[in-house]
């Protein structure tokens, strides 16, 4: 029986995968790394030093030592603010998805890579009663991120849940692959511009293209 649904945040709840990736290009940029807009959606999901260590081995074949991902990650994290901040916009959709899930009286816990607390912070304000800040996991709770089970682990040792007790709710590959090895039903929603391809490869049970049409649609497989 179905007792939670683990949403993820990014390009779930909030459309703000744009800004990620405008603020984490930009940032790279500035010390010689290129990239691309996919780039980002492919490593949506992992902690912020996984990401820039990935970056540095592509383009100086070393992992940043902690001082610079720390800088990095830092600046990174300034630019987002700058671009999202106040202005963070709900997923459309999002809201009809809680209400629905609420009113089925399911526990909804949060489980991100992001350590953006301009986000976490907006929670109130745009999804106000439906969750409790002791059922959010972000990168400071975990040691390994997206797509290793931890996050998910994390989210149904917080939640008190077994795996079969709880659906995940993913827009991300790398959050789909974290979903399936921690055991958990996962349902993506391909709310970016990856091809639907990449998301079923990645392992989801179930795809829908918004969370408006998982919003009519969640009771199918919330048994």
């Amino acid at each position: 029986m179905i007792k939670a649904i683990l949403f993820d945040m990014d390009g779930i709840l909030y459309n703000s995968m744009p800004s990620h990736v405008k603020a984490w290009r930009e940032t790279m940029s500035s010390i010689g790394i290129e990239s691309s807009p996919e780039d980002f959606y492919m490593f949506e999901g992992r902690t912020g030093h996984s990401t820039i260590n990935i970056l540095f081995n592509r383009c100086f074949g070393r992992d940043a030592t902690p001082e610079e991902a720390a800088t990095l990650y830092a600046k990174k994290a300034q630019r987002f603010l700058e671009l999202e901040y106040p202005e963070s916009q709900p997923m459309p959709g999002a809201l009809e998805v809680l209400e629905k899930v609420k009113a089925l009286g399911l526990q909804r816990i949060i489980v991100t890579g992001s350590g953006q607390y301009a986000l976490f912070d907006k929670l109130d304000k745009h999804y106000p009663c439906f969750f409790d800040k002791n059922l959010i996991v972000t990168a400071y709770d975990v040691q390994y991120g997206k797509p290793h089970p931890e996050p998910y682990l994390m989210g149904l040792k917080k939640g008190k849940l077994q795996p079969d007790e709880a659906i995940v709710i993913e827009n991300a590959p790398l959050g789909i692959e974290s979903g399936r090895a921690a055991g958990i039903f996962t349902v993506a929603v391909n709310t970016g511009p990856l091809p639907d391809k990449v998301l079923w490869e990645a392992g989801a049970n179930v795809l829908y293209p918004s969370m408006q049409t998982l919003a009519k649609l969640i009771e199918t497989f919330v048994k």
